[in-house]
């Protein structure tokens, strides 16, 4: 009998393994195609002249804030100087702000904090600018799920500016130096979308940098939903 070469009998030793525990056949898996575009010749229509992407709004009718200090400002009648004047601009069209905002600030008192119907959340000051004034950052809360989230700063000349605005269902809203992320529920009850805003000196708004998803937290606090659910769908 001739003897068989080590090398062969190795060869057939690592081809059990790999049979047994390595790569394993997946069978065809079809061809890789490159995207298809779809309507390409179907494209939105450019803004109207009033509106001005990535550009800061100054609120109308609004005093010039003494010392540039937003700690003197009341918060309450910023956000309703804001919502008024973007209801009359969009005609009620929901473009630049809920037709239904007007009608749920009228539920404020003259009370410091608005009263206890007041659907305006608790203001925060937080420098997002880096420049070390303090940013105005509120929401108002259309229904039980739909909130507007404004931010505004004091600008040089003394006047409010709304640096952002955000229609959104509010599962969190994070700030961490010149960052303001916004957490929001997706279709998929496992992940939460993320939207980072930083500060952008040269337009003077607070600018989208990065989109994410994330893990969705058991929010032990609320019920779960038909299929286990937690998150806020």
């Amino acid at each position: 009998m001739r003897p068989v070469p080590a090398v062969m009998v190795l060869a057939v030793l690592l081809a059990g393994c790999a049979d047994v525990e390595g790569l394993q056949s997946e069978g065809d898996l079809g061809t890789v195609h490159a995207p298809k575009s779809l309507w390409k010749d179907i494209r939105p229509d450019p803004p109207a002249p009033d509106q001005k992407p990535g550009t800061a709004a100054v609120v109308p009718g609004l005093p010039e804030v003494a010392g540039l200090d937003m700690r003197g400002v009341d918060p309450l009648s910023v956000v309703r100087a804001d919502i008024t004047s973007a209801a009359e601009q969009d005609g009620g069209s929901g473009r630049l702000v809920d037709p239904r905002a007007a009608g749920r600030l009228a539920l404020c008192t003259q009370a410091v904090d608005g009263g206890p119907d007041c659907p305006v959340r608790p203001a925060v000051l937080h420098d997002l600018t880096g420049n070390g004034r303090e940013e105005l950052i509120t929401a108002l809360d259309v229904d039980g799920r739909i909130s507007e989230l404004r931010v505004y700063t004091v600008q040089d000349d003394g006047n409010i500016a709304r640096i952002l605005s955000r229609r959104a269902v509010l599962e969190g809203v994070e700030v961490a130096a010149e960052h303001l992320a916004v957490r929001e529920p997706t279709t998929n009850p496992a992940y939460v979308a993320v939207s980072d805003y930083v500060w952008d000196p040269k337009a003077g708004i607070m600018n989208l940098s990065q989109l994410t998803l994330d893990d969705c937290p058991g929010l032990t606090q609320n019920p779960p939903s038909e299929d286990g659910s937690r998150c806020a769908r």
